[in-house]
């Protein structure tokens, strides 16, 4: 047939160009199938992070939703518990006494001071700008009675920033940042931004020279009394101290002191799994960032070189009672998980291979499932997606504190929860990640994992662009 297009010579051009054609069709088809067997499976049911526990909100109010499984009673709790976190404290003697005792020093005056809608806070966005919705943990060398970081002896265990009127604020922090370059395999380029921090207006003096600190931004509050009611043997079968498995990755519990049962137990709750449960983190929070004591924590933070602050009057002895504090416990216990989106979509189905290609399910365990607790029945049994095994893991010298706490390392942090993750640019305006905030998206998060992650970085500066952000669309979507 090639005769009818004209000479000898043009019709071998000819069926060149046809036979080059379909070769490149026959290679385009076996590259669209090699992807599409790289597709992993949906599963039945997985865009329900948390189960019966999961809201199908997307809004801007997403993560202040109750989980709509509750009890009657405990949607009651939450509603009352809801009222207390949202509460501006004030300071003492007060009409108001169920809402009095703010500081003497303190870093916001209510809860959702630093959890903007119950979502993650984030670094400064200008220089000299005050911290908001961060703290800065501070500790020298040694241990408490209980094993926690022994406290900066001028400041305390966090610096204050603000305070009430009468006394004088701790102080402040400063941060500026380095730009680190660097290219992809591809060629393309990238860069990090390392924060380093001064200390600025300091009112009563000098801290300790071998002051250790450590930056931590507000966490987001979702499905945090389902993390609580993963049972203890679920999380501790994923441990793997001495990598006996060689697959560079050995996660370990951090014991920590419960104040209730004076004893230490495993850790879940904080960026190092320093706290036991919901109760005494709640507790620890009123205590620690507004200077509101509890049947925990029973006294403020004025040390003995804060003459001002030790003398103030108090709100109580304790000033969140124990139907405040457990309310308050309720409401952060009861916060549903928003539903996934676009869980089926091809690209967020290849982002998930490469995420479990990349060993990153590895930490950021995809399931577990729930165990009742004494006040939440209705938390038996719900299989829940999220991606964290609550284990402590070395994570590189990049983002090392070299700050100890109880029995987690200067380099070592707690896996972060991934759910609900993809709906913190729409809620808190920000793309800020991991604990310092320092990572400006999600692809300069995993750019900065090292230590036991350093596998799965380098696999993902080895991904073609294409590839990345499959990767980025699946944990978008979670």
């Amino acid at each position: 047939m090639f005769y009818l297009f004209g000479s000898m010579k043009a019709n071998r051009f000819l069926y060149f160009v046809f036979s080059l054609i379909t070769y490149l069709t026959i290679i385009g088809l076996a590259t669209f199938c090699k992807q599409t067997a790289q597709l992993a499976d949906y599963e039945s049911d997985e865009e329900l992070s948390a189960g019966a526990c999961t809201t199908q909100d997307s809004s801007l109010r997403a993560f202040d939703r109750p989980s709509p499984n509750l009890s009657e009673k405990n949607f009651d709790h939450f509603q009352v518990g809801n009222s207390f976190f949202r509460s501006v404290w004030v300071t003492a003697p007060a009409s108001a006494s169920a809402r009095d005792g703010l500081g003497p020093v303190f870093n916001s005056i209510s809860c959702t001071g630093c959890h903007i809608r119950d979502g993650r806070g984030a670094p400064p966005q200008q220089y000299g700008a005050p911290l908001a919705s961060m703290l800065i943990r501070l500790s020298i060398n040694g241990r408490t009675h209980e094993g926690a970081p022994m406290p900066e002896p001028t400041y305390g265990g966090q610096l204050q920033n603000r305070a009430i009127h009468g006394v004088q604020p701790e102080g402040d922090v400063k941060i500026k940042y380095e730009e680190i370059k660097g290219f992809f395999a591809d060629g393309q380029p990238y860069s990090l931004w390392k924060p380093q921090y001064e200390f600025t207006d300091l009112k009563y003096g000098n801290m300790h020279p071998n002051t250790k600190i450590s930056p931590r931004t507000a966490p987001f509050m979702i499905g945090l009394g389902l993390l609580e009611a993963i049972p203890e043997v679920s999380i501790l079968v994923n441990v793997d101290e001495k990598d006996k498995n060689n697959d560079g990755i050995s996660g370990r519990p951090n014991y920590v002191w419960d104040y209730e049962k004076k004893q230490k137990t495993m850790g879940r709750f904080g960026w190092k799994a320093n706290q036991p449960n919901l109760r005494q983190q709640v507790a620890g929070a009123f205590n620690g960032d507004m200077g509101l004591t509890t049947s925990l924590f029973t006294t403020d933070h004025c040390t003995s070189q804060q003459a001002d602050c030790k003398k103030q009057i108090n709100g109580g002895n304790p000033e969140i009672s124990d139907e405040v504090l457990n309310a308050t416990t309720s409401y952060s216990s009861s916060l549903a998980v928003p539903m996934r989106r676009n869980a089926q979509n091809r690209e967020v189905l290849r982002g998930k291979q490469l995420f479990t290609e990349a060993k990153c399910a590895s930490c950021h365990t995809p399931k577990f499932m729930t165990e009742a607790l004494p006040n939440y029945p209705e938390y038996q049994g719900i299989t829940i997606r999220p991606y964290t095994d609550l284990l402590l893991h070395d994570m590189g010298e990049g983002l090392a504190d070299h700050r100890e706490d109880f029995e987690a390392e200067g380099r070592e942090w707690r896996t972060a929860p991934l759910w609900g993750i993809g709906l913190i640019p729409k809620i808190n305006g920000h793309t800020n990640f991991l604990h310092d905030g320092r990572a400006k998206n999600l692809s300069e998060a995993i750019l900065w994992h090292g230590g036991e992650a350093e596998n799965s970085k380098n696999l993902f500066l080895k991904m073609h662009e294409n590839d990345r952000k499959a990767l980025v669309k699946f944990l978008e979507s979670l």
